[in-house]
This record gives C-alpha cells, sequence and structure tokens, in this order.
C-alpha cells in the first residue's frame, strides 16, 4: 500500500441516480492523490458495462425535484421511468454537469481501480465481454483487503 491516503466505495446501485456518488468522489480523491478502489456488485455493476444504460425511477424517490409535484400513482405509470430520465439528463446537459461516461473515464485516467464483484457477474450471466476492459475482478475477499487499510470507505 503507498503512503497516500486511501478510499474504498462500494456501488451496489445502478440507475442514473446513483451512477453520479461513487464516480464524483472517486475522481475527486484520485485528483487529490488518494489511492481509489471501487468495487461494483449486484445492480452497481451496471456502472462499468460497455453501454450505458442508466434510468432514473420517480418512485420510491420522493425528494427528486420535478418542476410541478406528480402524484405516486402518476409516477407508476408505464413509460414515467423514461420521461423522468429524460427529464434528468436535459437537466444535467442544462446546467453544464459532467455526464457518466465523462466521470469514469476521468476516473479511469486517474488511475481509479475498477473492481467487478466475480460472484455477480457469475450471479447475472454477465460475461467479461459485458464490461470495459480496464475492469478487474475479484470477491468481497479482495476488496476487503484495499478497504481494511483504507482511509475512508463509503458504501454507495
Amino acid at each position: 500500500m503507498s503512503e497516500n491516503k486511501s478510499l474504498a466505495i462500494i456501488a451496489t446501485k445502478g440507475s442514473l441516480d446513483w451512477a453520479y456518488p461513487p464516480f464524483i468522489l472517486a475522481s475527486t480523491a484520485a485528483a487529490l492523490g488518494y489511492d481509489v478502489q471501487i468495487f461494483f456488485t449486484f445492480y452497481g455493476l451496471n456502472l462499468v458495462r460497455r453501454k450505458l444504460d442508466l434510468r432514473i425511477s420517480p418512485l420510491g424517490n420522493p425528494a427528486m425535484p420535478m418542476p410541478f409535484p406528480v402524484p405516486t400513482v402518476v409516477q407508476a405509470l408505464p413509460g414515467m421511468e423514461y420521461i423522468m430520465t429524460a427529464m434528468m439528463e436535459r437537466k444535467i446537459k442544462d446546467k453544464g454537469v459532467a455526464s457518466i461516461e465523462e466521470l469514469r473515464d476521468l476516473c479511469i485516467e486517474a488511475e481509479v481501480k475498477l473492481v467487478a464483484c466475480q460472484m455477480t457477474v457469475d450471479l447475472f450471466d454477465y460475461s467479461h465481454d459485458d464490461f470495459l476492459p480496464c475492469v478487474e475482478y475479484g470477491g468481497a475477499a479482495s476488496f476487503l483487503d484495499f478497504a481494511g487499510n483504507s482511509d475512508i470507505c463509503l458504501y454507495i
């Protein structure tokens, strides 16, 4: 382990809104000189797939700011996930916020170690070809070796 501070992140969510925290924190920490590793497990695996198809769900997201109040029953209608995703993507673009692809590329350039949980890859019948070429594979034990010695460990 180097003398730099270190950050370990466990990413378990694979939606558009949950994709930002691990990549923003990891890229920022790497820019500050931290050794950073993100362990992607369960739905978090979607964040390191070659083709991103991230959506946002208004259901179960009561704090999601919307231009007008939308009753829960309406949020459950077919197609609302696509509408809300389009609204969020437009807001991200209009505000000049980096895309997930850009943040992910920043992490790769900064040598953030991206680790896919091999057990979850097997569970969901993914192939290593489904993921970015820079992704490494490991289990909980290999991640815990890094996380157990890290200065900061976050579960997202």
